[in-house]
């Protein structure tokens, strides 16, 4: 389902309840950039746990989805004024899957969003990684450059990056690797199709440079309702830091 059709869902779905003001935005949108169930490195698997908070004095319907998942599946949902729903491995408990990853989209009908809380961790039997809070994104958080700071990639510390596109069309990035600001050491391009995700290593993405800390990497597209995002992982505890983009400049 894409997410206009789904979006006009949601709207059908609270339409009987008239309580919007025809002046306000009809709906409002937030983003986890990545949620995931998937083996990593040393058969861990990484789970994401999400907490849905209506913090408002009224009943609001809430659609959910996985638009990167395969069929992006999806559910729409009523919170109780007050209401926190909580959801442990989000992409098995709620959406049934064994396997995922995917950006997690939010669409609140009205015109304040609910508070979306998610983390990342890795499980393997009784072993259970620290907690990485991911950040929350507004739906539009595009800026022609962006830029992601304190990467690394070593026997110590590995990073991830991820590149999301929700619009309709297919999107292309470039990304540049970078020590000291302005001076590029590696350049790539990526394509990303419409509604798609790309989480890749660094190591891939950049394979001529072996090892590293105090990295960025610059991501550039013309291509609006795009997200780029990082993670840096521990290889000893798989304790991870989750980087957000900053608004760059040329």
């Amino acid at each position: 389902m894409s997410s206009r059709t789904f979006i006009a869902f949601l709207l059908l779905f609270t339409a009987s309840a008239g309580a919007q003001d025809a002046a306000q935005p009809r709906v409002s949108t937030v983003v986890v950039p990545v949620v995931a169930s998937t083996l990593g490195p040393s058969m861990y698997r990484w789970l994401t746990d999400v907490e849905l908070v209506n913090e408002t004095s009224l009943p609001l319907d809430v659609a959910v989805e996985l638009p990167a998942a395969p069929d992006a599946p999806a559910f729409v949902t009523t919170l109780s004024p007050g209401q926190v729903q909580r959801f442990n491995d989000i992409i098995g408990q709620a959406f049934g899957l064994p396997n995922a990853i995917s950006p997690l989209r939010i669409t609140t009908a009205g015109r304040r969003s609910i508070t979306v809380r998610a983390h990342a961790y890795t499980v393997r039997g009784n072993d259970v990684s620290p907690m990485q809070r991911l950040d929350v994104y507004a739906n539009d958080t595009w800026f022609p450059i962006r830029v992601l700071d304190g990467l690394a990639f070593s026997d110590s510390f590995r990073t991830n990056i991820g590149l999301v596109n929700f619009s309709d069309q297919d999107a292309e990035f470039v990304l540049a690797l970078q020590r000291v600001p302005g001076r590029n050491v590696a350049i790539t391009h990526l394509h990303v199709g419409a509604g798609g995700l790309i989480h890749s290593s660094i190591q891939s993405l950049f394979p001529l440079i072996t090892n590293g800390s105090g990295f960025s990497v610059v991501v550039e597209t013309p291509v609006r309702q795009t997200h780029v995002y990082a993670s840096v992982i521990e290889s000893t505890d798989n304790r991870a830091r989750f980087i957000a983009s900053r608004i760059g400049t040329r």
